[in-house]
């Protein structure tokens, strides 16, 4: 739920109603990358284009009213705070699919929940989970509950490249860098560790997670609540990049109410001895947003994973084919997302992944993945 007080303003009402300007698309295109932690951020955001702090609240006000802007927090690494998480593939009916989709999404670790056509598996989705929780008892229960006749979990064995960021203005999907994750070198190592979480830290985490409200000093209240000033606040930010807990602070946008109204997963078949160089291939095209190695079943023989987001499905084509001519890797499955069920941050740290264990019936012992 978001506040402003310039809701009642002529430029607010009229931007219901209108199309994105380009004001717009460079404002989305800032707060995707850097956004400004100081006291006043909106009022920075209009210096830098040239219109003041109550257009600035205005603009993200419509912008989310109209469901392009998701959410304005920050973005946590999963498994430096000590979640365990993987991917997960699985097969339904066709007239079993929605249910079984809205039945996963009650899990408060979902963050991804998408149907994709290509592929037996039609319903693919991410899962989270606290240090102390199962995770593959978790999946197994899921299955069991939601009648599905096969899944697979397909955690990642090594990333290549993560972080989306859509060119509002060229219209393009992309990427915020080009390292995994940000990271370098040997920076790398360790990506998957989880490292000691303190009290004060799990408090931070809880108040940088959640929306930041569209007012002038939308950081004094969240400052306030932790006991620390504005600056202090900062210093936490600041640390937990450092500490490699935190990617950034940045917006979140609705990718088909953005104008990417194609999605697609391409997954492919790349040889053992050619991972680490096809990977890195991968990463550096601009349209890859997503590269993943994970693991192989007798009947799923792909290997890595990229996403990538177009304005139409011809696009994502020509994006398979640029990075099959790169590598020179040819098999591969392009699975477009068909509906979007669930898309959202993961929220650490908080009551509801206890509270859906208990509303669950204790699991049977996890069986060998079906199928």
């Amino acid at each position: 739920m978001f506040r402003s007080p310039y809701l009642r303003s002529p430029y607010f009402k009229e931007v219901l109603t209108k199309a994105m300007d380009l004001t717009d698309r460079k404002l989305l295109n800032i707060i995707q990358s850097k956004f400004p932690l100081v006291d006043r951020p909106y009022l920075e955001l209009g210096n830098e284009l040239g219109i003041d702090e109550g257009e600035i609240i205005d603009r993200l006000a419509g912008l989310k009213k109209k469901n392009v802007l998701r959410q304005l927090s920050a973005i946590f690494d999963t498994r430096r705070l000590g979640y365990k998480t993987t991917l997960v593939a699985m097969a339904f009916e066709p007239g079993q699919l929605n249910k079984g989709a809205l039945r996963i999404n009650k899990h408060p670790g979902v963050s991804h929940n998408y149907a994709r056509e290509g592929s037996y598996f039609n319903l693919w989705f991410t899962l989270a989970v606290p240090h102390d929780h199962d995770l593959e008892s978790t999946v197994e229960r899921m299955g069991q509950d939601t009648k599905a006749l096969s899944y697979r979990m397909m955690p990642t064995i090594r990333f290549f490249k993560i972080g989306v960021n859509f060119d509002m203005v060229k219209q393009k999907g992309s990427s915020v860098n080009y390292s995994p994750d940000g990271y370098s070198g040997s920076e790398r190592t360790g990506w998957n560790e989880a490292v000691p979480i303190t009290e004060d830290d799990k408090a931070a985490i809880r108040e940088l997670q959640e929306d930041l409200a569209l007012v002038p000093r939308p950081f004094d209240d969240m400052a306030q609540r932790l006991g620390k000033t504005n600056d202090e606040l900062f210093a936490t930010v600041q640390d937990f990049q450092d500490r490699r807990l935190m990617r950034r602070f940045s917006a979140v946008l609705h990718h088909r109410r953005s104008g990417f109204s194609a999605n697609a997963m391409i997954v492919w078949k790349v040889p053992e001895e050619r991972s680490e160089e096809v990977g890195m291939a991968m990463a550096q095209n601009s349209a890859v947003t997503h590269c993943y190695e994970r693991p192989t079943f007798p009947d799923w023989p792909y290997t890595h994973f990229t996403m990538v987001h177009a304005t139409s499905t011809e696009g994502c084509e020509e994006i398979e084919r640029e990075i099959s001519e790169a590598t020179g890797i040819t098999e591969r499955l392009l699975l477009y997302s068909s509906r979007e069920y669930k898309k959202t941050r993961v929220r650490y740290f908080v009551p509801e992944y206890d509270q859906y264990q208990d509303t669950v019936k204790s699991a049977p012992a996890p069986l060998a993945q079906r199928g």
